[in-house]
């Protein structure tokens, strides 16, 4: 088996690195091929990669290179963590919403939408290299934010490439979730003995059902929930929020139900998140480049992703060794959930096994989720067309149907300013 990531050079690699050593020889992994296209950046996270898999008794080779086609080639699975513009074009996005006085995080707003026109072109690149020169049947598994876009971008313009979106938000809400249930019970429950219902968008999502053994354990957890958001004095969700929908909104939902507490907190900057992160990826680095350290350090948790490694070795062992266990990613759901557009990339529960990724059947979430996801659904798909044909008419839509979006007035002002801030990345858009 041979597996290659795109963006190997990610610190995030060495947890993704231990969680297939956690799984070998389960997971019977030949050869893991880390791609980059900064030398010196993969040099020292390959290096430690490297120094982690000799400590572990080296059972699968480590490859490095900047050469793509040279890493896909015959690979069966590919893992794409990449960046257009590295962690300072993620700070251009940030900024680009303040300056306009909108939201301007990395996968919500303008500033996911500036990301999303940057990375869809090169996804779909890889995956017409993996076409070509990729296994039979490989499975591309993508990590690159905003997540969800992207994966909606897979399936509509390279079909014949089988793909689905991770994120590490179910299973981190998940792993939350157990925990506060051994407080309230005492019963430490393995999490492949817990079901989490889901339904929604990558990051537009809301959780509403936890079954621990087939046992419905949702009520017990909301009420122990809303207790603790009353003993707050600022709570992240207000308790009538969860009495009054029954479920809990995945993190990122706050700049849309709570817009006017993110923009304030934009204007506490700097930094930035994207700058707290060039602190963090400087420090980490620096820990890596230690020829004596062999294990992740905890260090690494400041830098975001919390059971990415986790969820992306369970994706691909289930799948290798047609497991069937259920996990919530990001793939077109295909009728699952009955009245809803039979093509969109939703976010929801599917097993995975050799035949694929099967999206689980879902009862459609009521109107009050479903506005906003219709809304941010439309803005997806025409980010997609803006995208891949350079479409300015498509992209100035995509701004307008956005909840977080300008007004109308100020959509060519922003638009253009998003294009012109990232025009060396954006050549469909200046032909």
């Amino acid at each position: 088996m041979k597996v290659t990531v795109i963006g190997g050079g990610s610190t995030y690699t060495p947890e993704l690195v231990k969680g297939f050593l956690d799984l070998y020889p389960q997971l019977p992994l030949d050869e893991l091929w880390l791609m980059d296209i900064q030398p010196q950046r993969l040099e020292t996270v390959g290096d430690f990669c490297e120094r982690i898999v000799e400590h572990a008794g080296a059972p699968f080779k480590l490859r490095l290179t900047d050469n793509r086609r040279e890493a896909l080639r015959g690979a069966n699975y590919v893992i794409t963590q990449l960046r257009v513009g590295f962690i300072p074009a993620r700070r251009e996005d940030e900024y680009l919403g303040k300056r306009h006085g909108l939201v301007g995080q990395e996968t919500t707003g303008i500033g996911g939408m500036a990301k999303a026109l940057r990375t869809i072109p090169v996804i779909l690149d890889i995956a017409a290299d993996m076409g070509e020169v990729a296994a039979p049947g490989a499975l591309l598994i993508n990590f690159t934010n905003p997540s969800g876009l992207v994966t909606e971008a897979l399936f509509r313009h390279a079909p014949d490439v089988a793909a689905l979106g991770l994120c590490n938000s179910p299973i981190t809400y998940k792993m939350e979730l157990l925990e506060r249930l051994k407080q309230l019970t005492g019963q430490d429950v393995a999490p492949e003995n817990a079901e989490l219902s889901a339904l929604g968008l990558n990051h537009l999502a809301w959780y509403r059902g936890l079954k621990v053994n087939g046992t419905d354990v949702w009520d017990q957890l909301l009420a122990a929930y809303t207790a603790e958001l009353r003993a707050q004095d600022h709570p992240h969700w207000t308790p009538q929020l969860i009495e009054h929908m029954r479920m809990i909104p995945n993190g990122y939902l706050e700049y849309f139900y709570n817009t006017a507490y993110k923009l304030a907190e934009q204007d506490t900057w700097p930094p930035s998140r994207a700058e707290q992160v060039l602190a963090i990826e400087a420090e980490l680095l620096e820990d890596y480049a230690n020829p004596n350290l062999v294990s992740v350090p905890a260090s690494l948790m400041k830098r975001g992703g919390a059971y990415y490694s986790t969820l992306a070795t369970k994706v691909i062992n289930s799948h290798f060794n047609d497991l069937g266990q259920v996990e919530i990613v990001n793939v077109r759901h295909n009728g699952a959930v009955q009245g809803w557009p039979c093509d969109w990339v939703l976010e929801l529960p599917c097993t995975i096994g050799r035949a694929g990724i099967t999206p689980l059947p879902a009862e459609p979430l009521p109107p009050v989720c479903y506005g906003l996801l219709a809304q941010v659904k439309s803005y997806e798909l025409l980010t997609v067309e803006a995208a891949v044909r350079g479409d300015r008419k498509a992209a100035y839509q995509a701004l307008l149907a956005h909840p977080l979006g300008p007004q109308m007035p100020e959509i060519p002002v922003v638009l253009e300013d998003m294009l012109q801030t990232h025009q060396k990345y954006l050549p469909q858009f200046f032909k």
